[in-house]
């Protein structure tokens, strides 16, 4: 059994404003990809048994709004291999209801963020009512960190050293700093090593292979490859391509002297109980 801790659930471009969908073009050398979410889809391009972690995302700044409705009927739609996240933009009012309501009245088990799409920094006080909550009831959050296109998205809150200290206040809360903050990813690993509760995923990072294989070297000389999840970012890429990119970063590397990655790390990471960890079985 594969888990994907990373997927999207949303309807393009009808959840992205035009600004958004601009500036994707742009940092795509005038090519728009197209970013529809299908199932049929998901599962052509993915092994036979695999469970998937999905969510919208919710960051007014930068032209992102997929209400939590959406993604539990896509979740309700495929029940047997999908486990939905709500999401909420902590600078929009109401939010903290909108939290309420994507756990208790729509079932959906964990927290998606975006600081740096929305602009807010995640160890802002504001957003001690959702760490409380999160602690409280053991829904695990997965936050966006790393770069983006998006022009007015701020740097400064997607860095992972927000992250400590948010673990060193809410130590029981499960953590998952996606893309392994790319191109932060020593300051991922330096802050998944101290956190027990705190993880990185791998998604959509193979497309750039030897920044991977740098970043993976790093989780390796750290001793941190149980902190790190396997994840896709699906519609960005899929299973398939994903799982072919990280096995195959060692074949780069014939003819040289350089460190070569732990194949079999690679593959306890690929099948690693991510359901457990986060406590979503």
């Amino acid at each position: 059994m594969i888990i994907d801790a990373h997927s999207h659930a949303w309807r393009y471009p009808d959840h992205f404003q035009e600004d958004f969908r601009r500036q994707a073009i742009r940092a795509r050398a005038g090519q728009e990809v197209d970013l529809t979410v299908k199932f049929s889809e998901y599962q052509e391009t993915s092994p036979e048994e695999v469970r998937t972690i999905v969510f919208g995302g919710k960051a007014r700044l930068s032209g992102l709004w997929v209400e939590d409705q959406y993604v539990a009927d896509y979740v309700a739609a495929h029940s047997d291999s999908l486990i939905g996240f709500l999401s909420v933009d902590p600078t929009q009012n109401g939010w903290e209801k909108e939290l309420y309501a994507g756990h208790q009245e729509l079932g959906l088990r964990g927290i998606k963020l975006l600081p740096m799409y929305a602009g807010f920094m995640p160890d802002d006080s504001i957003l001690d009512p959702l760490w409380s909550y999160a602690s409280e009831h053991t829904l695990p959050v997965l936050l966006h960190t790393g770069t983006t296109f998006v022009s007015q998205a701020p740097l400064a809150c997607t860095l992972p050293r927000h992250l400590d200290p948010v673990a060193i206040r809410y130590p029981e809360v499960k953590v998952i700093l996606a893309h392994l903050a790319h191109p932060y990813e020593a300051e991922c690993v330096a802050v998944i090593r101290k956190h027990p509760n705190v993880y990185a995923d791998v998604s959509a990072l193979h497309y750039r292979p030897f920044q991977l294989y740098n970043s993976l070297m790093l989780v390796q000389e750290y001793g941190v490859w149980d902190k790190v999840l396997f994840g896709t970012d699906y519609p960005f890429t899929t299973v398939n391509e994903s799982l072919a990119g990280l096995r195959n970063l060692n074949r780069m590397l014939d003819g040289t002297a350089l460190p070569r990655l732990d194949e079999r790390k690679i593959e306890k990471m690929i099948s690693r109980e991510t359901l457990s960890i986060l406590g979503l079985e």
